[in-house]
């Protein structure tokens, strides 16, 4: 484990696997850097790059300072970047895809691409006002420390299927899980609304948008209204894929984007 500091102080745990450009790891809610599907992911994405895979703020061995807000975590990915180099690739997974987006229009050159993987915004107005009805539930949970309830009520409610999520207590990580169960109401505020497509317009980054093609067609919706709106966006769908994503079959789409000289 490697750690370095964000602005505003907070510690930041990180893994570096591989070797090539460096590519910053966002990851979406619940997940860790020593999750071991992040882990299988990061180790996937080594054979072609040198992949930075971090503990977001309150998560792992990462440190929360509060309050938080998106500035911050955007501090945390430029801190992340300054780590590689300074300059690197972004890949942000469902929430983590807000973020990249987020660091895209707030960092400067240090961000040489990004691609998004299913960007976890809400789509229309309907699914905006459901998941306020989850996020006050969420909300209700944490505020009497009901941690592991708060979990298994947001994936359920975000559309993992109802087995999975009774099966987690089994999983390998899942104190973990619930420890950075708080850290959800982060996430809900970067997804709670509508894709930001004014704002998108003014992004310079190359951009690669992907999504699953087995995944919710609301997530379809918000693909598709990013890709009008980023200037020059590449578009994918990736054939068989849902939104936990087989790093196997995206990782041909991530070296074809980020490792493609223009001109």
């Amino acid at each position: 484990m490697k750690t370095t500091h964000s602005k505003d102080g907070t510690v930041l745990a990180y893994d570096v696997y591989g070797s090539g450009p460096a590519l910053i790891y966002i990851t979406g809610a619940s997940c860790f850097r020593s999750f071991m599907p992040v882990v299988q992911d990061a180790k996937a994405f080594a054979k072609e790059f040198t992949v930075y895979n971090y503990d977001r703020r309150g998560r792992g061995d990462s440190g929360n300072t509060l309050p938080w807000t998106v500035e911050r975590e955007v501090e945390d990915i430029e801190a992340m970047i300054d780590a590689a180099g300074g300059k690197a690739y972004l890949y942000g997974h469902s929430s983590g895809a807000v973020l990249a987006f987020e660091a895209a229009l707030r960092s400067g050159d240090k961000v040489q691409k990004m691609v998004m993987y299913d960007a976890s915004y809400v789509h229309d107005e309907t699914e905006k006002a459901q998941y306020q009805l989850l996020s006050r539930t969420i909300h209700k949970l944490l505020d009497t420390g009901k941690n592991a309830a708060a979990m298994r009520t947001f994936l359920q409610g975000i559309g993992m299927p109802r087995v999975f999520v009774s099966l987690l207590p089994l999983f390998p990580g899942w104190r973990t899980m619930k420890a950075l169960a708080p850290t959800l109401a982060y996430d809900i505020v970067l997804t709670s609304d509508l894709p930001p497509v004014e704002r998108a317009t003014e992004v310079t980054v190359p951009t690669q948008i992907i999504v699953g093609q087995r995944s919710p067609t609301g997530l379809h919706a918000v693909a598709y209204q990013l890709r009008r709106a980023i200037p020059n966006a590449a578009f994918a769908e990736l054939p068989g894929q849902d939104h936990m994503v087989g790093a196997k079959a995206l990782l041909p789409r991530l070296v074809g984007f980020l490792k493609h000289k223009e001109g």
